[in-house]
């Protein structure tokens, strides 16, 4: 039974993911949010919610204690501070010695999208990755396509440095993914992966 941090737990792709948890795992969840009260319908004996900021240091490191996975999930309208909320990350993971990072970012902060450019727009995300990536966690980042609401876990990943595949991805596939990757915490370890629908 593993312990999950899920930082951004009101997210659209993070409420997937905690269905996915509870229903198909024996995983404990703590669910890390700024308004507790924006979660409804997430009662189980398995969540402990904690109401904080990612950016409240303290208050980040008192969640890590004693978890295995961390998986942060905080793009969206958090994007222009998701720079510091990645050296946030960084520094309580070391200092309460939790090794395993899921963190979600965006396809495009490797110019790997053919005939796209998306410039400066997407620069918080690079940065966070940047930080991410030259810390000593074992960390995996997902670079997922548009979101879609479909019903459907289809999908498939890329590598950092390979052209990235299709456009769009249902927020169920990418859930489907950081749960697997919460539960086989060896798999695509220090890698970031693109995650699309086929096309």
């Amino acid at each position: 039974m593993s312990n999950v941090l899920i930082l951004g737990a009101n997210g659209q792709v993070a409420r997937y993911a905690i269905d996915k948890f509870l229903n198909e795992t024996d995983a404990q969840l703590t669910l890390y949010l700024r308004n507790k009260n924006n979660l409804r319908n997430m009662e189980s004996s398995r969540n402990r919610v904690v109401e904080g900021d990612v950016l409240d240091i303290e208050k980040l490191k008192e969640a890590m204690k004693d978890q295995d996975v961390v998986y942060a999930n905080l793009a969206g309208d958090l994007a222009d501070d998701l720079e510091k909320m990645a050296r946030n990350i960084v520094r309580a993971m070391d200092s309460t010695g939790v090794k395993r990072l899921i963190f979600i970012s965006t396809m495009g902060i490797y110019d790997e999208v053919p005939g796209e450019k998306y410039g400066s727009i997407l620069n918080p995300y690079r940065k966070s990755a940047q930080i991410i990536e030259a810390s000593d966690l074992d960390y995996t980042i997902l670079r997922p396509g548009w979101f879609t609401n479909r019903d459907e876990v289809d999908y498939e990943t890329t590598q950092k440095g390979e052209p990235f595949k299709g456009s769009v991805v249902s927020r169920k596939s990418v859930a489907d993914l950081i749960v697997k990757l919460a539960e086989l915490p060896e798999l695509e370890v220090r890698r970031s992966l693109g995650v699309n629908k086929p096309e």
